[in-house]
């Protein structure tokens, strides 16, 4: 068992503070120490809450990697309402409503079957920004347009459920003269997924 410890103090990244009590630990360490524990019978499965609550950046990076490095050989099970840490954590994904799981599969699979309307993010260069939004409105695959607060000049177009309107767009800015600089697909995050299978 004492040699079980001392791995698992190493792989925890606690080798350097092994003698110090867990009430001076930072955050991002006792969260170490609580995934040491869970370790040191070498378990196969590994049920994780919220691992990552209350760290910082730095420390989030930190988890996340040891949970990588744990999955490796390991079923890790994680738990969160954090739907960013768990997209760029797991390779499978597991929503709940009501008790009853109503999604099982991988981040990409779910967002294939749920995002059936496009969404561009689109930069035209053109004289006036009115004209731009008058024609795009005219073309019939578009829904919704907004401008972004944060990018100016930057629209987020919605397109009909079921259709695309790329080629529309281009087509419209080669008969306008516009400059089309940028033309790019959102796709859902998990948070919009989770909205869209648990709002009602």
């Amino acid at each position: 068992l004492p040699q079980r410890i001392k791995e698992t103090i190493d792989f925890c990244g606690l080798t350097d503070h092994k003698l110090k009590r867990i009430k001076h630990l930072s955050k991002g360490y006792k969260q170490r120490v609580g995934i040491a524990q869970a370790l040191i019978h070498n378990p196969d499965i590994l049920i994780l809450d919220e691992p990552t609550t209350g760290l910082d950046p730095n420390q989030i990076l930190e988890i996340r990697s040891l949970i990588k490095e744990l999955s490796k050989d390991k079923t890790i099970i994680l738990s969160s309402h954090i739907l960013t840490e768990i997209e760029a954590t797991c390779n499978r994904v597991l929503i709940i409503k009501k008790g009853q799981i109503i999604a099982n599969d991988t981040p990409q699979n779910l967002r294939l079957k749920t995002q059936n309307t496009e969404q561009l993010i689109v930069f035209i260069e053109a004289p006036s920004q009115e004209h731009i939004l008058q024609k795009l409105h005219e073309l019939p695959t578009i829904q919704n347009i907004e401008q972004l607060a944060e990018k100016p000049n930057y629209l987020l177009i919605t397109s009909t459920i079921n259709e695309s309107s790329r080629k529309h767009i281009y087509q419209l800015c080669v008969e306008q003269g516009w400059n089309l600089l940028e033309m790019t697909q959102q796709e859902q995050t998990l948070e919009d997924i989770f909205r869209e299978l648990t709002i009602n």
